[in-house]
Parts: structure tokens; sequence; C-alpha cells
């Protein structure tokens, strides 16, 4: 069992933030067979690309640098915020000096991937970095880039959702409601199915916590500098990335009803969200989205109220019977 010991002063810096690069490397673990397989249909179409990448690109020297269970830092540091984005990431690894990326290479790339020759004389290489920085942003651009707006809305959104919940019942709940192996217990945090036991102390640094899509279906944790202590959880919604329940359900009766792209907004507004965070995680046009929400806020199945600069819907009673009843 891993603990984290929590105090006031950790609850008042604990926050959220979102990853690119951390989706990337996770992404390609599992396209490499080290990680969570894949779904059928995404490996399908990102094998092939992916096996290119690794024939054309160092992109196997970046793959050299993951253990079992964990990997470099440096290229997948730590997030600033909600608003990271790869651009950022990218930055931070090519700014990552020789020295310090060489230091990762003697303790984590130790498998039988590290010794193929061409792996080796890239890490052994003065130019090192940059050759692994063009490999992943390479892959970057050929695997990820094109679903990371929906991905990301997915993840912008299990945000909300925590955050509504953190105002409603506060954090024991929300951490709570991260994951079902996770407790809340005498002043801590406890994760009853981690591999690594031990206690960790946050002394009043707070928790990272950053949804992912990729991750699962447990958590993943840092525990050891340069990261702050984080949490890495699987974001709502991403389960039917995994085929792990209906991506939309959509009863027959109830499209008949309302038409099935408004079922369709009803069933993804279990959390509260905006036009372009529904229309990013559905692939809807934004235009189409705000006409749809409009005619279902008219007919009381929808409530909008503004949360900063954006406005979020959420659904009413009315709305919530609705989508029950359909089953």
């Amino acid at each position: 069992m891993l603990r984290f010991e929590v105090t006031v002063e950790d609850l008042l810096r604990s926050r959220f933030a979102l990853s690119p690069a951390m989706e990337l490397c996770t992404l390609l673990r599992s396209l490499a067979g080290q990680d969570r397989p894949l779904p059928r249909a995404w490996a399908t179409r990102l094998l092939p690309a992916f096996e290119r990448l690794r024939r054309e690109t160092e992109l196997n020297a970046a793959l050299a640098l993951h253990t079992p269970r964990s990997g470099a830092d440096f290229i997948a540091p730590p997030p600033r915020g909600l608003n990271q984005t790869w651009a950022e990431d990218l930055s931070t690894i090519r700014a990552t000096p020789l020295e310090t990326a060489r230091h990762e290479f003697a303790t984590t790339a130790t498998g039988p991937s590290a010794r193929d020759p061409r792996v080796r004389a890239v890490l052994d290489s003065t130019d090192a970095v940059p050759r692994i920085a063009e490999a992943m942003d390479q892959a970057w651009h050929e695997l990820l880039a094109a679903d990371w707006p929906q991905l990301r809305a997915i993840c912008e959104r299990d945000v909300v959702h925590r955050v509504g919940v953190i105002g409603e019942h506060g954090w024991a709940r929300t951490i709570e409601s991260l994951h079902p192996g996770i407790t809340w217990r005498d002043g801590g945090i406890e994760l009853g199915f981690f591999p690594r036991g031990g206690t960790v102390r946050l002394a009043g640094d707070g928790l990272l916590l950053i949804p992912s899509v990729f991750v699962g279906p447990s958590v993943a944790a840092h525990l050891e500098d340069p990261w702050p202590r984080t949490l890495i959880y699987p974001a709502r919604g991403s389960a039917a990335l995994w085929g792990e329940q209906e991506t939309v359900p959509q009863p027959d009766t109830l499209a008949a009803l309302v038409g099935r792209a408004r079922v369709r907004l009803l069933v993804a507004l279990d959390a509260p969200a905006s036009t372009s965070h529904l229309a990013r995680s559905l692939a809807m046009a934004p235009g189409a989205v705000g006409d749809h929400l409009a005619i279902l806020r008219d007919a009381g199945l929808l409530v909008r109220a503004r949360s900063g600069r954006s406005v979020l819907y959420r659904r009413t009673p009315l709305g919530e019977a609705l989508i029950g009843g359909s089953g």
C-alpha cells in the first residue's frame, strides 16, 4: 500500500494539470507492446505509421528510455498547468542538458532495446537530445496531434467535474472519486493496489492531479524529483475509448423523439461542459452543437451558467429523468 500524508497546506496547494508529453509517451509504450494494449481500432490505424517511424527516425532510442514501471523524466517533463501544450513540452525536452540526459540514459536505458547498435549510437552521441526530441515531435504529429483536441476535451471536462465535486463535497470525496482503489483515511490518501509501498509526505507542496486518456485502468504516480508528487488517473469518459462501455448510448425511442445528435449531447452532459468542449469531445461542429443546445435548453432539458470565461451547460432534473428513463 502507498500512502500520501496530507496537511491542510497540501490541500491548498494541490492542483490539476494536463501533460501532452506524458500522454504521447504512454501511447508509444502501448504501441510498442510495453504497456496496456490499445483498442483494436486505434492499433489498426496507428501501427503502420508507428512502425515506419521506428524505421525512419530515432524513435527506438526514445522507446529504450522506458522501464517496466517508469521512464526518463526529460522526455515527459512535469506540466505547469491545464494549458500545457506539446510545443511547450517539446521546448523543455530540447533544452535538456546533455549531462542530465546521459544520467537518465544510465538509469533507464538498461533493457535489451538499449543494446541495439543503432539505439546505442544515438544515446552515445553528442546530439542525442535533439535527435530524440525530433523523433518524438514527428511521432506527436503523425500519431496523436489529430486526436489531441478531442482527447484534451475529455481531460478538461474531467477537471471541470472534479472541481465541481470539490465545491459540493470537498477534497476527500474528490480524491476517492479518482479510482475505486483510492481511499482517504486518517488525514492521508491510500492506494491499496499500488505496486510500490511506503509513505510519502507532501511537506506542504500539495499534490498534482493529471487526468489521462491512456493511463489505466489503475492509476500511476510520480514520487521523485523533478516531478512534484503526482497522481495520474483515468479521465472520466476515457473508458469508452477502451471499449469498456458504449461510447454513446442511443435508445431508439429517445433518438426518435429528440434526434440522435441531441441524445449524444444529453448523454455527454453527465458533467457540466461548454459548447467548445462538447464539440471537441464529440467531434461535432461548434455551430451545430450550439444550435442543439439552444433547442434542448428551450425544452427545459438543460440550463446554463457562466463559470469564469466559459458558459457551462448541465442537465435539468427533467433532462436527467429523460436520460434515466431511456435506459
